[in-house]
């Protein structure tokens, strides 16, 4: 078998010792009141540096940007003092780490923001079964249908561009090697580029172009913050999370953003199959029309193992490969993958618990073997 996927790769000028991502993926750990990361979190990641590239958690830029309980931010000095702690425990395990940058648009509650505000969209038009967790009187979070919108303004829109520079700001501040900006998986930017959710008049409404007007300003603005090499950029074509809707053209609609964004020059594209299917056929015309429009580092996710992982890379599909939950269970899977062990299941129960409980407990293959003498 190939061995591509632990060949060193050049992002950005950053050296990387192998082609395996950690995808961005929410554990729901933040301090209650401050949503910082804690030490656990920096223990969580630190265990996990073995990965070629770490793409920390999605993290609200702002107070109205919050999705769900327990998520770290990026907006006040505590939680980049946490996440200061997060990339120095990382780098000195010799790791490299970027941040994703999030706002959940219309998924959300009014409980998640002091002020009660409600979520915000492209639209006022709500989610009918999508439900997020939020805190109440216990210390579990529980599962409550999504506030219905309401519609941002064009002034507001531009404030969010703001939002976002000041984050990606405060990412470097806090150590981050680079910043990913969220416009996937039904979140805010997925749902400007939806036209079925996308109703508005102005000039961030109506054709493709202009419903991806918003992104491209943000990821203008994120670059000239940080430097356009240390900018990634997620999508989720033909995904149905959070109630969203295949768009009509996704040929033309994500080529054109993919074609945009290679004239920014920013660092990589993420390209996220929800589904785990199209993308591990070499021949997608979707998959062939984003590596033709985008001519930097393409990484690819959703489905993968080894064997897929190898294939992409063999084919010339994309550039790294992205690997998501096995994370979760397996802080050593870089290695586990290197020499073929069995990969350890996830508590799926866990997940978003909270706590050290599935979460900085899972052992490595040194540790299982220390464990068995």
């Amino acid at each position: 078998m190939s061995r591509k996927l632990f060949s060193r790769y050049s992002l950005g000028g950053r050296a990387l010792p192998n082609r395996v991502v950690m995808a961005p993926m929410n554990r729901n750990r933040a301090s209650d009141w401050q949503l910082a990361p804690t030490a656990l979190t920096a223990r969580y990641y630190a265990q996990r540096a073995s990965a070629g590239l770490i793409i920390a958690e999605g993290t609200p830029v702002s107070p109205q940007a919050r999705g769900c309980a327990r998520t770290p931010g990026i907006y006040s000095q505590a939680q980049i003092a946490g996440w200061r702690n997060v990339t120095r425990a990382v780098h000195r395990a010799g790791g490299r780490i970027y941040l994703q940058l999030w706002h959940v648009g219309r998924v959300g509650h009014c409980s998640l923001r002091a002020d009660g505000s409600p979520p915000v969209g492209p639209s006022a038009i709500g989610l009918e079964k999508d439900r997020v967790p939020i805190l109440r009187a216990g210390a579990e979070p529980v599962l409550v249908r999504c506030d219905p919108p309401r519609a941002l303004s064009s002034e507001e829109v531009r404030a969010t561009v703001d939002d976002f520079a000041r984050a990606a700001e405060n990412a470097m501040v806090a150590g981050f090697d680079g910043v990913e900006i969220h416009a996937a998986n039904g979140y805010l930017f997925d749902q400007f580029r939806c036209p079925y959710l996308n109703d508005r008049a102005d000039e961030y409404g109506g054709a493709a172009r202009a419903r991806w007007r918003f992104l491209l300003e943000t990821v203008e603005a994120v670059a000239d913050t940080v430097g356009k090499a240390k900018v990634g950029v997620r999508i989720s074509p033909l995904g149905t999370a959070h109630e969203m809707q295949f768009d009509p053209a996704p040929l033309f609609a994500y080529g054109y953003l993919a074609c945009q964004l290679d004239r920014l020059g920013i660092g990589y594209l993420h390209v996220y199959d929800q589904s785990g299917s199209w993308m591990h056929d070499p021949q997608s015309d979707l998959l062939q029309h984003l590596r033709a429009c985008f001519s930097q580092t393409l990484i690819l996710c959703g489905g993968f193992d080894r064997a897929r992982a190898e294939a992409a890379l063999r084919a010339d599909c994309g550039d790294l490969i992205a690997f998501g939950k096995h994370f979760i269970a397996n802080p050593d899977l870089v290695q586990r993958l290197r020499i073929g062990a069995p990969l350890a299941p996830w508590d799926s129960a866990t997940i978003y618990k909270g706590g050290a409980r599935g979460y900085v407990d899972y052992p490595t293959l040194e540790e299982e073997a220390v464990g068995e003498t």
